[in-house]
Parts: C-alpha cells; sequence; structure tokens
C-alpha cells in the first residue's frame, strides 16, 4: 500500500476580492440572516419608542396648531374679516382653542398608551433574544 498525501488545492483570494465577494453575498442575504443578536435587539427596542414618539408627536403638533388658529381668532381681527362679529369670533376661538389644548394634553397618555402595548406584542422576542445572549 502506497502513503499517498491527499493533494489539495488552496486557493486565496486578495483583499479587493474579498470585498467584492462579500458585497455579492449580502445582495443574497435578507438582514435578518446578516444582523447579530445584539442588534437586532436594540432595533427591537428601538422600533417601540420610535412608533410611540411619532404618533404623540403628531397629536402634540396638530393640537398646538388648532391652538394657535383659536389664539389667532380670538386675539387679532381674523374674525372680522371672514365676517365673524366680535362676540362670536371671541367665543368660536376659545372653543377652537380648548379642542387644540384636549389634543396636546392628550399626546402624552397616547405615548404612553402605545409603548406599553407595543412592549407587550414585543416582549417575548425581547425575552428570548436576552435569554440567547445571556448564555
Amino acid at each position: 500500500m502506497e502513503n499517498k498525501e491527499k493533494e489539495t488545492f488552496k486557493f486565496t483570494y486578495s483583499a479587493k476580492e474579498q470585498e467584492e465577494i462579500k458585497a455579492i453575498r449580502k445582495k443574497y442575504t435578507t438582514p435578518e440572516q446578516a444582523e447579530d443578536k445584539m442588534a437586532q435587539l436594540r432595533r427591537l427596542d428601538t422600533a417601540v419608542t420610535q412608533k410611540a414618539t411619532s404618533i404623540s408627536l403628531v397629536f402634540g403638533v396638530i393640537g398646538a396648531l388648532i391652538l394657535g388658529i383659536g389664539m389667532s381668532l380670538v386675539m387679532t381681527d381674523i374674525g372680522k374679516i371672514i365676517g365673524l362679529l366680535g362676540g362670536m369670533a371671541m367665543l368660536i376661538g376659545i372653543l377652537i382653542g380648548i379642542v387644540g389644548i384636549v389634543l396636546v394634553s392628550v399626546a402624552y397618555p397616547i405615548y404612553n398608551c402605545i409603548i406599553k402595548k407595543e412592549r407587550e406584542k414585543i416582549a417575548p422576542e425581547i425575552i428570548r433574544l436576552t435569554d440567547e445572549l445571556m448564555k
């Protein structure tokens, strides 16, 4: 019996070719496959607060704009320009301003409500990822 050494051919690519290989591979992998556990955990946690922040900001900004419209009716002559009598413009302006104040006031409770619901929804995945990371 001959003792033949197994002949193998080994070839290494240059750094430029390695980058090209990685770029091609990246096209065929989904972001979830390439993402490590810690990055996925951070992304999930950030997504919860971003959604709540966005929605509450919309409520706050719309409420502030409505409040501004009401203040304009009360404090300027816009009511006369649009054909409202002096007392009527003030009354309508106060009512519109109250609606704006209510919208601005509910922005933070809406934020807390959305945070609570989103955390409940995402909790199992967060717990699973943290268990894997702590092992």
